[in-house]
Parts: C-alpha cells; structure tokens; sequence
C-alpha cells in the first residue's frame, strides 16, 4: 500500500442503518454490503447530524456541526467561507470528484460580495461542496421542470439517447410508472406496486455505478477521494422490475408504535404526526406495499454495490483503497406514526457507517461491529489523516475514525443531531416564531435527549427501550439522567467555535501578554520583572 489511499466515499440516500442485513435485518438481504463489513468495521452507534438531506450532507463536507456551519434547512446555502472535503484534500495531493447527489446550493450573495465569480474554476469549487464533478445527479425532477437548466442533465441526455422521450425523462420513465396503460406520477404513493417505467440497466442506480467506474478509469494513479452519492433509496419510492416486486407484504417489518403515542401530549411530536406523509404512512394499506418497494431501492443498490466492488478488485484498487459506506439520514417508514424523517427517533438518525481501512494496523479489527458512539463529522477527518494531514485542524469538529479501526477505545461521550422545523405547517399551529424551530437530540451511552425548545423535552432509555415508545422525560425517577444531558446540550451550544486558530496556539499565547509588550496594569518595574518571571515559568 503506498503512504495515501485513494478513498471511495459511498453514500446512500435516506437509508436506515437497520435495513441491511449485516445490521440486523431478517428479510433483506445485502450480500455485498454484508462483504464489505467482514472487511472492515461495522459501526453500530453513527449518527447523522441533522435529520434532512441538505443540513446533514453539509456537516458531512465540512466536518462540522449545523450549528456551526448555519446550513440549517434543506436549500439553504451554505457559506462560501467554510471549508469543505476539497479544501482539506487537495493540498494533501488528492483530487476530490464527484458523481452524484450532495444537495449543495452555493452561496452566490456572498461569493459575489467576495468578488468571487461562481462561475470561474474557484467558484465551481465552492458552488459544488469542494467536488470536481464529474456528473451531480439531484434526481426527484417534477416534470415541469426544464430539467437541462438544473442539475441532472447527463442523466436525461443519456436517457433520450436511449430512447427514452419527453420533456423530462427522468420523471416520465424513471419516477413514474404505468397503471391500465396510463403513465402515473411516482410521486403518488398508490404506484409502489408498480414497476418503473424505465429498463432496470437504465435506472438512476445503474447509471451512477457505471459513471463510477468510468470516474475511477479516467482519474488514473494519482490519489483520489471519490464521492458516489446514490440517489435512492430517497422517494419517490418506486422501482424498477424486477425489484419492485422482490419483496412482499410477507417480508416488510409490522411498524414500530403504540397507541400512547398516537394520542401523545407533546405538540412538537404531534405537529409531525399531523403531517399528510406521517398520517399515510399510519394507515398499513399503504405503508405496506411503499416499504416493499423501499426494500426493493436497497436491494438493487447492494446489487449494483457489487458491480462496483467487482470493478475495484479487476483494477486492483482495493488493497490501497479507503472504502466507506454510509447514508446522509434514515427513515420512518411509519414507526412512531410517522413519515419521512425529520424527527429525532433513531430510525431517522442512526445510519449505516461500515469503513474499510486498508492499512496494516486495522488488520485486528476486520469484521468487527463497533458499538462506540460516532458521528458523520467523523469522516472528514478520517479522510484527512489517512491522506497524511491533521485531522485536528481547528475547522474540524468532528474525531477521525482511524484510532477506533486501529482497535482503541472511543471517547466520544455524547453525539448531537439538529433539525430546523422552522418551514412546516404546524410550526404556525403552534405560534413558535421562526427562531424558535431548532430541536436538538443529545445521545449518549444509554440515555437519549430530544430538546424542543418552547416545551418538554423528550428522554429515551435506549438500552432498556431500544424501540423510544416510552418517554421518561417526566418520571421523576430521571431527574438526575435529564439534568445531565441537558447540561451536555447546553455545553456542546456554548463551547467556543474557534476555526482559524488551533487549541496549540492558544496555548502559547496563554497569560503571555507580558512578554508580547502589553504590560497593562502594572504599577512599577519591580512588578514588571515579576510579571516577566511569572509568565516564563508558566
């Protein structure tokens, strides 16, 4: 293995952590994702740091907190001045490329403000999270949208070129199915059962496979961190056959819920409870065949995860390789009366995070789950330090991963995730002022703390409960548990954000104004010579 991997950075889109086999499922099985964690560390506890897709993916690129970096909403740009996975690897001799998904949108006011033209080769940088894009696929395109004026025109060239015709392909063969002969929107959720439109080759799985591979060929032996951001399993949730009918109502899961919770007394939780996906999602004549197809999503995306790994071991790619797997959130899939994802339960916020290190050292760990508690700001600096940098460059918050694949003990305590609510309905319903949306989930070892400011919070035993249907936040028994995660909260809020200065600088210039010339305060030149010998004795 030479000194700096390649790294091979897979994200899934909106996947659940425990809907992989290797991760416990009964009934869906991944046979490849399952491969690649006998061949590296399967992280049990990794939790994103928001709960939608733009926040999340940016505190990924940057290797920082949504309270740090302010992309705090879905298509809220992030700012040009934050450093991003290009920033940091570039200089370490990688080329940063990327094919599919990130859900960035640039920050063009303040690149203008700058003096920064985003369209000259340092604004394309910014605009596009640090990536050289070989091709950005966004998908879920409506099809009134010109979709050549928005990310994804490769893919509808390559789909017109096979033959595939309409104003937006992408929509009309890919997210659409036929009902009785009549092309149906997948936006609407009665076509799960449905196959798409599109031949399975030619679906967005498929496609971002082999613009993979054709990304890997063309990059050559210089170091590279490849980003491949697939777009499923993210809704619509409709696939193509033969995998919309892979599974059946026999192997979707019952959802996790009780009866206490649908008439729960936090308005929060029942805010989103109250949404259209939350209450379609509740009734089990949908639910049921919309997770089949999900199940399907995944299935054809471990299939093609395999054509990918196939094409690593006939370049003999893998052995100096840095693989990982993840996804940017999860998914409710109607546990707990929900839809969509962006409360704070688990299966909205723990993802998958499996890490193949090809390093000597990580030998010991092959094939082992860890249970210590990570984050997805954790990546960034993996990345960094496995390239040869330092992955505790004040910019950074999250921990590279590398001392927990050598085998060592994590010492993580608690980790965060965010979620804005500040653009739905029910924020209204409940008169809380735009500024007033945040949500916060502190998790640590047992105990799980969802702070919704402006009411209770919400407080889970994940050992005892592992499923949250039974909220502790009241029991006077928890009192103390309570206390401490939200002192923990109010700790992580207020700690300094020091980007540009690192803690080592810091502390050379700690009570060293003396010696620097600023002799403020002191009265006479006998207090200066102790001043002095005080300041070079510390």
């Amino acid at each position: 293995m030479t000194k700096r991997p390649n790294i091979l950075f897979i994200m899934a889109d909106q996947l659940r952590a425990d809907y992989l086999s290797c991760y416990g499922h009964p009934t869906l099985e991944t046979p490849n994702l399952d491969w690649l964690a006998s061949r590296g560390v399967r992280f049990n506890r990794a939790y994103a740091q928001s709960a939608v897709c733009g926040p999340a993916r940016m505190s990924v690129y940057t290797g920082r907190y949504v309270l740090s970096h302010g992309s705090t909403l879905n298509d809220t740009p992030l700012r040009q001045d934050e450093w991003t996975i290009g920033d940091f690897l570039r200089p370490l001799g990688y080329r940063t490329v990327l094919v599919g998904k990130t859900h960035m949108r640039a920050d063009v006011d303040g690149m203008e403000k700058r003096g920064i033209d985003p369209a000259s080769p340092s604004g394309l940088l910014i605009s596009e999270a640090g990536f050289e894009t070989y091709s950005r696929e966004e998908g879920i395109y409506l099809d009134h949208w010109p979709a050549e004026k928005r990310f994804g025109a490769d893919y509808n060239r390559y789909l017109r070129e096979r033959g595939y015709d309409g104003e937006n392909p992408w929509h009309e063969w890919v997210n659409s199915v036929e009902i009785d002969g009549v092309p149906v929107s997948g936006w609407l959720l009665e076509t799960a059962p449905y196959p798409a439109r599109v031949q399975e080759e030619d679906s967005e799985t498929p496609y971002l496979t082999r613009r993979a591979i054709e990304c890997i060929d063309a990059l050559g032996s210089d170091p590279w961190c490849l980003h491949l951001s697939y777009i499923k399993p993210h809704w619509p949730y409709v696939a193509p056959a033969p995998y919309h009918a892979t599974y059946s109502e026999n192997d979707v899961l019952p959802a996790i819920r009780t009866p206490e919770e649908r008439v729960t007394s936090h308005s929060v939780f029942a805010g989103f409870q109250r949404r259209r996906v939350s209450q379609s999602f509740s009734d089990d004549a949908v639910r049921t065949p919309v997770v089949a197809a999900y199940m399907g999503l995944v299935k054809q995306l471990d299939d093609q995860l395999g054509v990918l790994f196939g094409a690593l071991k006939e370049r003999g790619l893998m052995e100096n390789t840095l693989i990982v797997f993840t996804s940017d959130h999860g998914d409710y899939l109607g546990d707990h009366w929900l839809g969509e994802k962006e409360f704070l339960h688990e299966p909205s916020i723990r993802v998958p995070m499996i890490v193949v290190d090809p390093r000597e050292p990580a030998d010991a760990t092959r094939g082992l789950a860890c249970d210590a508690l990570v984050e997805a700001i954790d990546l960034l600096p993996t990345f960094v330090e496995a390239g040869g940098g330092d992955p505790g460059h004040p910019r950074l918050e999250g921990h590279s991963l590398l001392p927990l694949l050598d085998g060592q003990e994590g010492t993580r305590e608690y980790s965060f995730c965010e979620f804005d609510y500040a653009t739905m309905r029910f924020r209204r319903e409940l008169g809380q002022a735009i500024d007033q949306t945040g949500i916060v989930a502190v998790v640590g070892a047992q105990w799980k703390l969802i702070a919704c400011p402006g009411f209770e919070p919400l407080l889970f035993d994940l050992i005892n409960d592992p499923h949250e249907l039974t909220d502790r936040a009241g029991d006077p028994g928890c009192a103390e548990v309570r206390a401490e995660l939200e002192a923990a909260l109010r700790d992580w809020a207020l700690r300094p954000r020091r980007v540009t200065e690192s803690a080592a600088s810091i502390e050379r210039r700690t009570d060293t104004q003396v010696t620097r010339g600023i002799k403020l305060g002191i009265r006479n030149s006998e207090e200066l010579d102790v001043a002095l010998r005080e300041e070079a004795q510390a």
